[in-house]
């Protein structure tokens, strides 16, 4: 997608501080955290929200997942946090590229 901000952040048009990545998942820091830590993580398959899931992201999903919780966990959330996905206009999407939103304080 040409137009989209996270994949110019993934493809390094638009320069970010990466938390971390691997060839699935990209992740950085939210520009308007809502906690001391707050992470976005995205795939690097453009998807525009969880309305364009099908059964071949079930993997993908998962990874994304497992790997939330492990950067939470190595951010010092490990008391709990909170993931949040905003699914479409309807559910307050903003940038239209899944994304999962990790936050917490430590």
């Amino acid at each position: 997608m040409t137009n989209c901000i996270f994949c110019k952040l993934i493809n390094g048009s638009i320069p970010t501080k990466i938390v971390y990545q691997d060839e699935d998942l990209f992740v950085f820091n939210d520009i308007n955290p809502k906690a001391d830590v707050h992470l976005l993580l995205i795939p690097k398959k453009h998807i525009e929200s969880m309305l364009e899931l099908t059964d071949a992201d079930q993997d993908l999903m998962g990874k994304m997942m497992i790997t939330a919780n492990k950067l939470a966990l190595l951010h010092g959330l490990n008391k709990g946090y909170k993931t949040q996905i905003n699914t479409g206009i309807g559910g307050g999407q903003e940038v239209f590229h899944l994304h999962i939103h990790v936050f917490g304080n430590r």
